[in-house]
């Protein structure tokens, strides 16, 4: 999907570089490897928010389909805002 240079240290180097790996997460994310596996990616707070982000509107734009495609009666608007006490 999107191609992603990324920083690829072993865990091992990383216990004793902690605080520089963590550092270079904050410009691009970081592949911590376990014996030549991928074991886990560090990436800065932003990054992650704006991931959270992504994937949160696009399972709201997923439901939003699926209540589209549901067969049955719409409910109007204002009946809607009724129910919800907001008029």
């Amino acid at each position: 999907m999107y191609n992603i240079d990324m920083v690829k240290i072993s865990v091992s180097k990383a216990r004793g570089r902690l605080a520089e790996v963590v550092e270079m997460s904050q410009s691009e994310p970081v592949e911590l490897e376990h014996y030549g596996r991928r074991a886990a990616i560090l990436i800065s707070p932003e990054q992650y928010d704006e991931m959270l982000d992504a994937l949160e509107e696009s399972q709201d734009v997923g439901a939003f389909d699926t209540a589209l495609a549901e067969v049955g009666a719409n409910i109007p608007w204002e009946q809607v805002k009724r129910d919800l006490g907001w008029s």
